[in-house]
């Protein structure tokens, strides 16, 4: 009698599901017909919801982590996410480091947390004071000069906040070049391939060119400069365009110094080769004196 034993299922009369259900001892999961009979989520928020409950702590649920573990695409996998937010199944929080990275730090509920936050938690009833043996006389009310000052009067007005500091202006390169310009819109628009939040507009393709090809100026390779774009992006991301510019701006590798070679040049007097940066004579030609110059000249 003490062992479980699956029970054969009765037919529906009306033709509805039957369950077959058997007892699990290990490896499963409780879930709540609160979340699994959703009035309001989609199929793939509450499939995605019975996934991440099923996962130990510490697991990666990141969008591009559910992108590679399951056959939707980045799009329904974002917004499925935003559902469990929104619906209390699913909190995030942002947190920018101090390289100007941005990590992100999500709880799973199994219950909807805004739900439990919204029951009041009772309270006991405060005990009875025991009734006085004689019921005092009422203290007189003070004279009005006596009567203590309202709290708003009492506190100091607070100083007004100092205004934001400006944003800093984006990068620029130093010489102006088409194809470094073609190729940093070109990675602009390749955004959204690497990241579907990352959809910008014209006018956000127009201003962040010249910083990108900053970037590409100071030998940043492609790849390193799409990477730095799209890791860790905050969900939801509201103002792509804003963000890139922060992190174009605040990001940008240090500038290398070029070492430019002296050109070779050949001396005007006696023909040998130096190196100047332009041409006339070699330094043996301008120590020698005027009238030892011009007698070597007049015997060639």
């Amino acid at each position: 009698m003490g062992t479980q034993k699956i029970i054969a299922p009765s037919r529906a009369p009306s033709g509805g599901v039957v369950h077959a259900n058997a007892r699990h001892t290990s490896h499963f999961t409780v879930v709540g017909n609160h979340l699994a009979q959703h009035r309001e989520l989609s199929l793939v928020a509450i499939g995605l919801a019975t996934h991440i409950q099923s996962l130990p702590a510490g697991a990666r649920i990141g969008i591009k982590c559910m992108v590679e573990r399951f056959p939707e695409s980045e799009a329904r996998i974002a917004g499925a996410l935003r559902e469990l937010e929104a619906h209390g199944y699913l909190k995030r929080t942002r947190e920018r480091l101090p390289n100007g990275r941005v990590v992100t730090h999500t709880t799973s509920y199994n219950q909807p947390c805004a739900t439990r936050a919204a029951r009041p938690t009772p309270t006991p009833a405060p005990a009875k004071a025991p009734a006085p043996a004689a019921i005092p006389a009422a203290a007189p009310a003070p004279p009005p000069a006596l009567a203590s000052a309202p709290a708003s009067a009492a506190k100091p007005p607070s100083p007004p906040s100092p205004p934001a500091p400006p944003a800093p202006p984006l990068p620029r390169p130093r010489t102006p070049d088409p194809e470094l310009h073609r190729a940093a819109t070109a990675l602009l628009l390749g955004l959204r391939r690497e990241a579907a939040e990352l959809v910008l507009s014209e006018g956000d393709v127009r201003m962040l060119t010249p910083a990108v090809a900053t970037w590409l100026e100071r030998g940043a390779a492609p790849g390193a400069v799409s990477r730095a774009l799209t890791a860790d992006l905050p969900v939801p991301l509201k103002y792509p365009g804003k963000l890139l510019a922060h992190r174009l701006t605040v990001l940008l590798p240090a500038a290398v110094p070029v070492h430019r070679a002296v050109p070779m040049q050949n001396c005007d007097d006696c023909d040998r080769a130096f190196r100047a940066p332009e041409p006339g004579r070699c330094g043996e030609c301008r120590a020698e004196a005027p009238e030892t110059r011009t007698l070597a000249v007049m015997a060639r």
